[in-house]
């Protein structure tokens, strides 16, 4: 796979994501800046490091399975592998102006 492919790919994924919610939150995980990596190899498996804004969040398993449903239905992707890392720690700084905006942090 090329680069370029890569990155029409990962593109789709972003994408996708933006249609992920914390049902807690209406705004998408993207905008909120709860996706750190997104890596696309060349067999078309990608690996997703993300976050939740809490560590004890209500709907973790809800969104994980969204973000793995969704992701593995972008065409090109052979399967996703979700990890989800507490290192850094989410804050408000990792929200897009978008996001911050929609929750009247600016």
């Amino acid at each position: 796979m090329t680069q370029e492919e890569k990155t029409k790919i990962e593109e789709k994924i972003v994408d996708v994501l933006k249609t992920v919610y914390d049902p807690e939150i209406p705004v998408n995980i993207w905008e909120l800046g709860m996706i750190y990596k997104i890596d696309v190899k060349d067999d078309g498996n990608v690996d997703i490091d993300m976050t939740f804004t809490a560590p004890s969040c209500p709907a973790a398993d809800f969104i994980l399975e969204d973000v793995r449903t969704k992701v593995d239905s972008v065409d090109g992707v052979n399967s996703t592998n979700v990890n989800l890392v507490f290192e850094p720690a989410w804050d408000q700084s990792m929200m897009s102006e978008e996001a911050r905006v929609e929750l009247g942090f600016e």
